[in-house]
């Protein structure tokens, strides 16, 4: 009997229905990728960064940042030791923790994720900035603890080859313009800004910092390819390295997970950033 042409023929509704199973079946997977092997995978990112006024003698001043580590049920110590041993590795000049050291403000990794951390120290000192996730007693003491400074706005002042270099932390919430300039009165020229959020980018050009540190938007944490990090947009800058103004800023992806423990194209990292002078 000849065959039937009809039992080959495919409705619009199969090839929609195969292509949908199939995307749900790509997304499954990417999803199982990022929970059980990129959210572990630290990487160590190096960058430079131009610093507006820098003087000559503190370039090539090397600052480790860590950020965003979110100890917490799915995040482990294992996960935390790595990041450390990663960033002293590189025996930083300086050592800045940028918040978000707990989820949700859980009291039950306060103390462990302190612990943690206690191996890091750099010749100039370890400083801290508070997230919005953590709280105000709990976790500056334990972090003080350890010998590290936690400044909430607050500014410290060094001296590294006889030239003044200052860092000003904030608060989460200190967000007006008035507010920073107040951290910021007297400050020397070259001074730091430690945000956990980079929403501060707007209020630091206004103000003329050279240099702010951020963290909080975990790089999007879930990136997807043609569309990006669906959950930072509203940030001015998501990860890595921007500028307004005269003000550069950087923004870390962090080392932990929050509300889902999957990463996807968006790797953990620590950061090695190395300051230079702008180049006129």
């Amino acid at each position: 009997m000849p065959a039937n042409p009809s039992a080959h023929r495919f409705s619009r509704r199969d090839v929609l229905k195969g292509i949908t199973a199939a995307g749900i079946g790509a997304f499954t997977g990417s999803l199982a990728h990022g929970y059980f092997y990129e959210r572990y995978q630290i990487e160590l990112t190096r960058a430079t960064l131009p610093v507006s006024g820098l003087a000559d003698a503190l370039a090539g001043l090397r600052i480790g940042l860590l950020t965003d580590l979110h100890r917490s049920d799915t995040v482990s110590h294992e996960m935390i030791d790595r990041a450390v041993r990663l960033v002293m590795a590189e025996a930083p000049d300086v050592i800045i923790l940028g918040g978000d050291y707990v989820t949700w403000g859980d009291r039950r990794f306060v103390q462990p994720v302190a612990d943690a951390l206690a191996p890091l120290s750099a010749p100039h000192g370890v400083f801290a900035v508070l997230g919005n996730h953590d709280d105000d007693r709990d976790m500056p003491a334990a972090l003080t603890a350890k010998g590290f400074a936690v400044l909430r706005d607050a500014r410290t002042r060094l001296v590294v080859n006889g030239e003044p270099l200052e860092f000003a932390g904030l608060r989460y919430w200190t967000r007006r313009v008035n507010d920073i300039a107040h951290v910021l009165r007297g400050a020397s020229p070259t001074v730091i800004l430690l945000a956990h959020t980079p929403m501060r980018l707007a209020e630091a050009a206004a103000l003329g910092v050279p240099l702010v540190l951020s963290g909080h938007t975990h790089g999007g944490q879930i990136v997807l390819p043609g569309i990006g990090a669906v959950a930072a947009r509203e940030f001015p800058v998501v990860a890595g390295i921007g500028k307004r103004e005269s003000t550069t800023i950087f923004v870390s992806r962090g080392v932990g997970t929050v509300y889902v423990p999957v990463r996807l194209n968006c790797d953990p990292e620590v950061a090695l950033l190395t300051l230079k002078p702008v180049e006129v």
